[in-house]
C-alpha cells in the first residue's frame, strides 16, 4: 500500500503560483487574439455598436447613481476632515482629485464588471455549453472574431467615457453636500477643483480606465469561452461558477492594477 505524500506549504504555494501564471498567460494570449482580429476585414461594425450600447449606454444609469453618491459621501467626509485643520475651502480639490485619480476609474470599472461583465461571461458560457460556439466553427466563422473582438472594441471605447461621466457626476455630488448642505461657497468649491486638477491627473485616470477595460473584458470573456473546461462542474453549474470567478478575479485584478499604475504615476 503506497503512502500518499502530503505537499509542504512551499510546494502548495509554488503550484498555485505556477497555475496563476499559466492562467494569466492564457488570458493575455486570448485577449491579443481578439484584439488583433478587430482590425481584420470585413469589420463587424454593427456588432461593435451593439456591444457599445450594451456595455456603455446600459451602464450609464448605474454609473451616474454610483458617482453621485460617491461624490456626496466624499463631500461629507472631506468637509469634516478638512474642518479639523481649518481648510474646508479645499473641499473641491479633495473631491476632484480623489475622483479623477482613483475612485472614478476604479469604481466605474467595478460597477461595469458587476452589470456587464457578469452578463458577458454568462452569455458566452451558455453559448459554449449549448454548442453554439461549435456551430460557428462548423460554419467556418471564427468565434473569437465574431464574439470576443466586438466586446473588446466596445469596452475600450466605453470604459473611458463612463469614467468621465462618473467623475463629473461625482464632482457635482460633492457640490451638493459641500455647498448646498454644508454652506461652502460655490465659486470657491469649483475654482479650487479646477485649479488643483492637472491634465496629467485626467490622462492618468483615462489610462487606468483603459487598463481596467482590458482586464474586465479579457477575464470575463475568457472564463465564459472556456466554461466547458471547468473541473468543478458542467452545464448550468459551470456557467454560474465561471460567472462568479470572472467577477471576483476582475475586481481583484482591478485593485492590483490600480496599485501598480498609481505607483508609476505618482
Amino acid at each position: 500500500m503506497e503512502l500518499e505524500l502530503k505537499k509542504s506549504p512551499i510546494e502548495t504555494l509554488g503550484s498555485l503560483t505556477i497555475r496563476l501564471i499559466r492562467e494569466m498567460g492564457a488570458i493575455a494570449t486570448f485577449f491579443f487574439k481578439g484584439f488583433f482580429l478587430i482590425f481584420s476585414y470585413p469589420p463587424h461594425l454593427s456588432r461593435i455598436i451593439q456591444q457599445i450600447q450594451f456595455i456603455g449606454m446600459k451602464s450609464v444609469f448605474v454609473i451616474c447613481l454610483t458617482g453621485a453618491f460617491t461624490g456626496m459621501v466624499l463631500g461629507f467626509q472631506g468637509y469634516y476632515s478638512l474642518t479639523m485643520f481649518g481648510s474646508e475651502g479645499f473641499l473641491g480639490s479633495a473631491v476632484a482629485l480623489s475622483l479623477i485619480r482613483e475612485l472614478g476609474p476604479v469604481l466605474a470599472a467595478i460597477m461595469i464588471t458587476g452589470r456587464a461583465g457578469s452578463a458577458i461571461t454568462a452569455e458566452i458560457g451558455i453559448m459554449r455549453i449549448s454548442e453554439q460556439i461549435d456551430a460557428l466553427k462548423a460554419m467556418g466563422i471564427n468565434p473569437i472574431r465574431f464574439l470576443i473582438s466586438p466586446k473588446i472594441a466596445a469596452a475600450l471605447i466605453s470604459f473611458p467615457l463612463l469614467t468621465a461621466i462618473f467623475d463629473v457626476i461625482g464632482l457635482f455630488g460633492g457640490y451638493l453636500t459641500g455647498s448646498v448642505l454644508l454652506g461652502i461657497n460655490r465659486e470657491i468649491y469649483f475654482s479650487r477643483a479646477q485649479a488643483s486638477v492637472l491634465m496629467e491627473d485626467i490622462t492618468g485616470g483615462f489610462i487606468k480606465s483603459l487598463f481596467f477595460a482590458v482586464i474586465v473584458v479579457s477575464v470575463c470573456c475568457y472564463h465564459g469561452y472556456y466554461t466547458h473546461t471547468r473541473a468543478e462542474g458542467f452545464g448550468a453549474k459551470g456557467v454560474s461558477l465561471s460567472t462568479t470567478t470572472a467577477v471576483v478575479h476582475s475586481c481583484v485584478l482591478i485593485f492590483v492594477a490600480d496599485y501598480i499604475l498609481t505607483s508609476f504615476f505618482m
